[in-house]
């Protein structure tokens, strides 16, 4: 045998395509065609924060509808929209992530594309709500960032 040492039972090891390359117990490998795990599960978390983003969104709309004391007063701002008109943007902006997370926790085929769309347009609303709300609006943003790398990432993956 040129180049292998044989084991007892007659198997060769060292050679490419033989121990090197197979996974060690316990480890997944992703074969052709099938996604990666942690695209995988990046997907699945996304789909909870999805749905996470769009209940908490309908509760900060919920707040700014109620009252315009739970906001403080801002000065002048060029995309200025008084705050009921901002509550009702979230309340039905949150309600459509929040059915599309619980349409990708289902694994839906039409929630993947939806679930970038309205991460993005909740990212620009955030952006926008910025000057109510600035830290709770960033850490919103950056949800928002992570939910859409996780599910291109997983598109693309899907091929």
């Amino acid at each position: 045998m040129s180049g292998q040492s044989a084991q007892p039972g007659g198997k060769p090891e060292g050679d490419i395509g033989t121990a090197w390359t197979a996974p060690k117990r316990g480890q997944r490998s992703a074969g052709p065609g099938q996604p990666d795990p942690w695209v995988s599960g990046g997907v699945l978390f996304a789909g909870v924060l999805l749905l996470c983003n769009g209940v908490l969104a309908v509760l900060q709309g919920i707040a700014a509808v109620a009252g315009d004391d739970v906001y403080g007063r801002i000065g002048s701002y060029v995309y200025e929209l008084d705050l009921t008109g901002w509550g009702w943007i979230h309340i039905v902006l949150g309600v459509l992530v929040a059915v599309t997370g619980a349409g990708l926790l289902k694994e839906s085929v039409w929630a993947r594309p939806a679930g970038v769309f309205l991460a993005a347009l909740s990212l620009v609303a955030q952006f926008l709500f910025l000057p109510y709300a600035p830290i709770w609006s960033m850490i919103m943003m950056a949800i928002d960032v992570f939910i859409i790398w996780a599910l291109v990432s997983r598109m693309e993956h899907a091929g």
